[in-house]
């Protein structure tokens, strides 16, 4: 994505100001987030030792920040990129019953991200996972998960406006679901971001389900590793994949606007099919994966909800860089600052 300079871009808040209303935006979200999905905070690793499965892929090609542990010697840790399976093997350790889950802070850094609005090394998140039964791994169940979250976000919304009132709500009473073979057979012509704009500015606020596993093009609509979520498995809209992503629309920048990654998560049977689709059986063998298939780990659900996205769209911000504080190429500062975009 090229950086997006809104014409005649006017922000909605000072950057003091802007820092106020950070915080009520995060300490708001959090507490209805977890009363409504029932999540308890824990305390949540930087880093993880390499070779162990437990970092999060991404999709298989992000290179993970690493160093040598003078301590240990010399064995390699990683700055992890998502708790995605950290934090299912958490729930197994704290033996959390289903309907019980838990949440908590990452902090990540994304060396290899391409910098623009929505992008940046630093990424800040919410990482939620919930203990589900084999009975919960279905389509009705994911989309009930989504629903509360969404709740979530459009009443952390009006508290925004209750603050700040002349910052009006945008999000739709409802979120639309709609799956990614569906997209493309409305919109063969687009790129997946095309698809994605013109589906979040036609509903306001869509889940987008089956992230990962590929379409009739033979192609998946983005890249999902293939350890965490179930991309695989048919479900009941007559396609596959118990994921996706919530995709807002966003007014400022006249785009689709990613604001959480989900879903629920891999069975022994789908990991094995997962693996060999995308041909790296070879992760079998690390500790995570042999728990997994041992059937050692939980059943769950999870997924990641981006704390700076959802202060940026909440307050109707351009660029990510007006509310938190990361590096930018010295350019990208100079364009930004000439549209009236002050980087913090």
């Amino acid at each position: 994505m090229a950086l997006i300079l809104p014409e005649r871009y006017k922000r909605k808040l000072l950057p003091e100001t802007t820092e106020v209303a950070i915080k009520m935006i995060k300490d708001e979200f959090q507490k209805r987030l977890a009363e409504s999905l029932c999540l308890r905070r824990v305390t949540a690793p930087l880093f993880v030792m390499s070779g162990t499965g437990l970092n999060d892929d991404l999709n298989g090609v992000e290179r993970a920040v690493a160093f040598p542990v003078k301590a240990m010697g010399d064995r390699r840790a990683e700055v992890v990129h998502s708790l995605a399976k950290w934090k299912r093997a958490k729930l197994g350790a704290y033996d959390i019953a289903p309907g019980f889950g838990l949440y908590t802070d990452m902090n990540a850094i994304r060396a290899d991200e391409d910098l623009d609005n929505l992008h940046s090394l630093y990424v800040d998140q919410w990482d939620w996972e919930r203990t589900i039964t084999p009975a919960d791994r279905n389509l009705d169940f994911l989309k009930q998960m989504v629903e509360k979250i969404y709740e979530a976000l459009r009443q952390t919304e009006l508290t925004v406006y209750h603050r700040f009132p002349h910052i009006t709500p945008r999000l739709p009473e409802k979120i639309t679901f709609i799956h990614a073979e569906e997209l493309l057979q409305q919109y063969p012509n687009l790129t997946p971001t095309e698809r994605e704009t013109e589906a979040a500015r036609r509903y306001g606020a869509i889940f987008l389900i089956g992230i990962g596993g590929k379409l009739s093009t033979g192609e998946p609509h983005d890249g999902r590793a293939p350890d965490y979520d179930d991309w695989i498995t048919p479900n009941s809209d007559g396609y596959k994949g118990l994921n996706g992503d919530i995709i807002l629309y966003d007014s400022v920048l006249d785009r689709s606007f990613e604001i959480s990654s989900m879903g629920i998560r891999v069975s022994p049977e789908s990991l094995r099919e997962q693996l060999a689709e995308r041909g790296c059986e070879e992760r079998a063998g690390l500790a995570f994966h042999k728990a997994l298939l041992a059937g050692e780990l939980p059943l769950s659900i999870g997924g990641g909800i981006g704390q700076s996205r959802l202060c940026m769209f909440l307050l109707q911000k351009a660029h990510i860089g007006e509310v938190q504080a990361s590096i930018w190429p010295e350019e990208q500062i100079k364009q930004c600052r000439e549209a009236g975009i002050e980087l913090l």
